[in-house]
């Protein structure tokens, strides 16, 4: 999606909302789950750590097996334009270019409606706080 990259949605005024008719016409699939390989041992490490990184990545909860394909297919490019002895900015630019599908940087991500936020501290319920604090009264324990 070229443009510029949008503000987050908690820097907005008002939230984002779908106009016109484009609201009712997104067509819905299944999401399946996903088997995610192992890195190529031959990769070059750059390559490597950009795979592991993907994996972990927070985003990764809405690749489908299409995407871990082109992920990968992707790190093997990077690996053999990293260790070739000659460079060229323009195949550079086209990997970098594809990684934007997946979307893997934030503003990539952010083009696309997806934002990803810190987890939410779990709250205790009452009662398992007042037993702590019994317990701790009566020197059971913390």
């Amino acid at each position: 999606m070229p443009g510029p990259v949008p503000n987050r949605e908690a820097d907005l005024a008002r939230p984002r909302e779908r106009k016109g008719s484009d609201a009712q016409s997104v067509t819905r699939g299944v999401a399946r789950p996903t088997k995610i390989s192992n890195a190529d041992r031959n990769w070059h490490p750059i390559a490597k750590r950009l795979w592991d990184c993907l994996k972990e990545s927070g985003h990764a909860d809405f690749y489908q097996q299409s995407d871990w394909a082109l992920a990968y297919s992707l790190c093997e490019d990077l690996s053999y334009y990293e260790k070739s002895g000659k460079r060229s900015g323009q195949m550079l630019q086209t990997i970098y270019s594809a990684f934007e599908r997946l979307p893997v940087a934030e503003g990539d991500r952010r083009r696309v409606r997806i934002e990803l936020h810190e987890p939410e501290p779990e709250e205790q319920s009452a009662a398992v706080l007042a037993i702590a604090d019994c317990n701790k009264d009566l020197g059971l324990g913390e």
